[in-house]
C-alpha cells in the first residue's frame, strides 16, 4: 500500500515542504500528521493510514483494520469479509453489517445494512477512520459505529505520475497507475488498478479491476465542487468453508460441491457522487452531496445462481458553524440524509451435475423478487465548552426504515409480497471531555444505537415478512484517556466500555440456502482496549517506533433462549477473547525500512451452547522496503514482505452454529493463507 505512496508523494511533499531530496519514509511521517478527523467534536475515533498501511501488503487491507483494538475483521477469502467492531456483527455469518460505511461522506452500506469493503482497493485510500459504537451521530447510530474511506489527493501544488507493481506467491500481480494534479484550484486524483490471484486455497481465483477519479475545483473562496467515480469489476471464485476434519487433513482443499460446480461470484459496482460545498460566513458553512450506486451481482452457488442488481440513489446535507457561548465558541453541527435503493434478485437452479463437469450452468428459474429499502437519517450536534478544559458535545440522531418486499415469481396465494415499516427511533448521545494539559485528557460517552434486520432476518421460514421482527437496541458507556507523555514520543490511548443490547438478532440455518432471524435475548459487551506507540530516535540515521494495541473482551448472553435451550450467561458466540497486534518499526538513513509485526487471536467460541472452539493462533508478518531520488523528477522504490512467517495453520474466519445437511459434517473454519511472499517496485515522475 505504502508502495504507491512513496512513488506518488515524493514529489506532492517535495513541493509544499522543502527543496530537499524527501524519501519515502519523511512521506509516510508527512501523510500520518496531515490525518483528517471526519468524526465531528470530542467525538472519540481512530484513524490510521500510510504509517499503519506500510506494516502489510497492498493486495487488502484486513490487516491494516485488525491493528486498531476492538475491531476485528473475519476474512474467509478476498471477496468474504466479515468486519465486527466490539463483537457487534460477530454472529452475522456472511458479510459485514450493523455497521455503516462511508466513502469520503457518501454512504455506501445498502438499504438492508450490508457494507462491502472488498469493494475498493486499499492503495488508494489515504486514510481508515473507525468509530466504535453508536457514538457517531452524523455518521450514524449503528451499534457497530461507522468506517469512513478517504481516498488519496494530491499535497502540495504538483503534477505527478507514479506506477506501482507488485508480485508475488499464489500467482499475485498486482499494478496501481496513478495521475495527481493540484494547481491551486483544481485538485484532480486518477488511479487505475488491477489484481489477479490463483490464491492459496482450490477454487479461489481472483481478478479485479478498478478505477477511481476524485477531482474538486475551487469556483471562489466560498463555493467548491467536487466529483467522486470509483468502478470496481472484480470476479472471484468461492471456495467456502471446511469442517474440522477437511480442514485438519488439508486447510487448501475447497468444499467438494463448490469445487466441482466452480462456485463464485462476479460484482460490477459503480459509486458517482457530486458534491457543493458553500461558506456563508467565517461561522457557518454547508456541504451537500448526492449520489448514485449501482450493483450487478452473480453467484454461482451449488444450491441456485442468484443474478443481483442493486440500483441506490440518496443525498446528504450538513451544516456546521459556531456561535458565542459565554465568551466561548461553541459549535454545532446538524443535517439529514436520504439513501434508497432498489434490490433485484432472480434465482435459477444450478445444473452444474449435468454440466459434464464444466462447472456451474444456469438452468430453470425458480424465483425472481424485488425489494425497496428506504432509510431517513437526521441528526444534530452541539458542543459546549464548559471552561478552558471541560467540554459537553450532545447529539440527536433519527432513523426512519421502510422495506417493501415483492414476490414476482409466485401469484395467487402463494405470493408472499408484503411490506415493514419501522417506527422512527431516536437516538441520543452525550461526549464529555476533560483535558489536564494539550497532551492529556479524558473523555466519557453514553450513546443509544440501533441496528436493523436484513432482508433474511425480516422473512418467516415460508419466506413471508415476519411484522413481529424488531431493530436492535442497544446503549453504550465509555470511559477513555489519550496521552502524550515524553514530549510526545509516547502515546497512549486507553478505553473501557460496556454495551447493553436487547432483541438481540439471531440468524438461524434452515437449510443450506437460507437463513431466517428472530429476536432471542440480550446481550452485554464488555471490554477493555489499549494502544501503545513510541517513537525512539537513536541517532539522526536510526528511529525505532515499537507499538502494541490489545483488546479483551467479556461479551456475554443475559438472556437468550432458542427453542429449549437457555444459553444465558454463555459466552457471546464468534467474539475471541484476548486479541493484541504488536510490531517494531524501523527506519535507517532516512531511506530504508524494516517493519515486523505480531498478531495474536485467542480461541473464539462457535457454538452458543459453547461446546466447541477454534484455536488461538498467532502470526508474524515483516516488510522490508527502501527508496531512492535519482533525479529532481524521478524516484525509484522497492519492497519484499512475507506474510505468515512461521507458516502457522490457521483459521482466519469462522462460522457460527453451523450445521451439515445431507449427513455431512458442520463447516466452521475458513483457512488462512500458508507462508507468502511479495514484492514491489515503484516509479515516480513529476511533470
Amino acid at each position: 500500500m505504502i508502495i504507491l505512496f512513496g512513488s506518488l508523494l515524493s514529489v506532492n511533499a517535495q513541493n509544499s515542504t522543502t527543496k530537499d531530496s524527501i524519501t519515502q519514509l519523511d512521506e509516510v511521517i508527512l501523510l500520518d500528521a496531515l490525518k483528517k478527523k471526519n468524526a465531528i467534536g470530542i467525538t472519540a475515533s481512530e484513524v490510521i493510514s500510510a504509517k499503519v498501511f506500510q506494516n502489510y501488503s497492498p493486495v487488502s487491507m484486513v490487516s491494516a483494520i485488525n491493528q486498531i483494538p476492538g475491531v476485528y475483521v473475519f476474512s474467509g477469502a478476498l471477496n468474504t469479509n466479515r468486519i465486527t467492531v466490539r463483537g457487534i456483527g460477530a454472529r452475522t455469518l456472511f458479510g459485514t453489517d450493523k455497521l455503516r460505511m462511508y466513502y469520503e461522506d457518501i454512504p455506501v452500506t445498502d438499504g438492508s445494512g450490508f457494507s462491502s469493503i472488498e469493494q475498493y482497493d486499499l492503495e488508494n485510500l489515504s486514510q481508515i477512520e473507525v468509530i466504535k459504537g453508536p457514538k457517531g451521530n452524523a455518521y450514524g447510530s449503528n451499534l457497530g459505529g461507522a468506517i469512513i474511506l478517504t481516498p488519496k489527493e494530491a499535497l502540495g501544488r504538483s503534477t505527478n505520475f507514479s506506477n506501482n507493481f507488485t508480485a508475488g506467491s499464489f500467482g499475485l500481480l498486482k499494478n496501481n497507475l496513478s495521475f495527481n494534479h493540484y494547481d491551486g484550484k483544481l485538485r484532480m486524483g486518477l488511479q487505475y488498478g488491477h489484481m489477479e490471484i490463483d490464491g492459496y486455497r482450490q477454487n479461489s481465483n481472483f481478478e479485479r479491476d478498478g478505477i477511481l477519479l476524485n477531482a474538486s475545483y475551487q469556483l471562489d473562496g466560498k463555493n467548491k465542487i467536487s466529483l467522486l467515480v470509483n468502478h470496481i469489476d472484480f470476479t472471484a471464485q468461492i471456495p467456502s468453508s471446511l469442517g474440522t476434519t477437511a480442514f485438519a487433513e488439508d486447510p487448501q482443499q475447497a468444499t467438494f460441491t463448490w469445487r466441482v460446480s466452480q462456485g463464485f461470484e462476479s460484482n460490477n459496482a459503480t459509486l458517482v457522487g457530486f458534491n457543493y460545498s458553500h461558506q456563508f460566513s467565517k461561522k457557518l458553512q454547508n456541504s451537500t452531496s448526492i449520489f448514485y450506486n449501482y450493483l450487478d451481482k452473480i453467484e454461482a452457488a451449488p444450491f441456485g445462481i442468484f443474478d443481483e442488481i442493486t440500483k441506490g440513489f440518496g443525498f446528504r446535507t450538513r451544516f456546521s458553524g459556531e456561535f458565542n457561548f459565554f465568551e466561548k465558541d461553541a459549535n454545532y453541527s446538524f443535517g439529514a440524509e436520504l439513501f434508497k435503493d432498489e434490490y433485484d434478485w432472480d434465482r435459477f437452479r444450478n445444473e452444474w451435475e449435468e454440466n459434464d463437469g464444466n462447472g456451474s450452468l444456469k438452468g430453470e428459474q425458480i424465483g425472481r423478487n424485488k425489494e425497496f429499502r428506504s432509510q431517513w437519517n437526521a441528526f444534530g450536534i452541539l458542543l459546549f465548552p464548559l471552561s478552558d478544559a471541560f467540554s459537553a458535545q450532545f447529539g440527536l440522531h433519527l432513523n426512519k426504515t421502510q422495506y417493501d418486499y415483492r414476490d414476482l415469481f409466485n401469484t395467487g396465494t402463494e405470493n408472499k409480497s408484503n411490506k415493514r415499516d419501522f417506527k422512527a427511533i431516536v437516538l441520543p448521545s452525550i461526549n464529555l471531555e476533560y483535558a489536564f494539559t494539550k497532551n492529556q485528557n479524558v473523555y466519557a460517552n453514553i450513546s443509544r444505537g440501533f441496528s436493523n434486520p436484513t432482508l433474511e432476518e425480516t422473512l418467516t421460514p415460508d419466506g413471508v415478512i415476519n411484522p413481529d421482527i424488531a431493530q436492535e437496541t442497544g446503549t453504550n458507556y465509555e470511559l477513555g484517556t489519550i496521552l502524550f507523555l515524553d514530549e510526545r514520543r509516547l502515546n497512549i490511548n486507553l478505553s473501557i466500555y460496556q454495551m447493553n443490547v436487547r432483541n438481540l438478532l439471531v440468524g438461524e440455518r434452515i437449510n443450506e440456502d437460507q437463513f431466517v432471524g428472530k429476536n432471542a435475548g440480550r446481550t452485554r459487551h464488555r471490554g477493555l482496549e489499549i494502544g501503545l506507540n513510541y517513537t525512539w530516535s537513536i541517532s539522526k540515521n536510526i528511529q525505532l517506533s515499537p507499538f502494541m494495541n490489545f483488546t479483551l473482551t467479556d461479551h456475554s448472553f443475559i438472556e437468550f433462549v432458542d427453542e429449549n435451550d437457555d444459553f444465558s450467561g454463555n459466552q457471546l458466540t464468534g467474539v475471541p477473547k484476548r486479541r493484541s497486534t504488536s510490531g517494531l518499526q524501523l527506519r535507517l538513513f532516512e531511506n530504508f525500512y524494516w517493519n515486523t509485526t505480531h498478531q495474536y487471536v485467542s480461541e473464539i467460541s462457535l457454538t452458543d451452547a459453547e461446546n466447541l472452539y477454534s484455536d488461538s493462533y498467532t502470526v508474524f508478518n515483516t516488510r522490508i522496503g527502501y527508496q531512492k531520488k535519482i533525479s529532481d523528477k524521478f524516484t525509484i522504490g522497492i519492497d519484499f514482505g512475507i506474510n505468515n512467517v512461521l507458516d502457522k495453520i490457521y483459521a482466519q474466519s469462522v462460522l457460527i452454529n453451523t450445521q451439515g445437511f445431507g449427513g455431512r459434517e458442520p463447516r466452521y473454519f475458513y483457512p488462512g493463507d500458508e507462508r507468502n511472499f511479495y514484492g514491489s517496485i515503484r516509479l515516480g515522475y513529476q511533470l
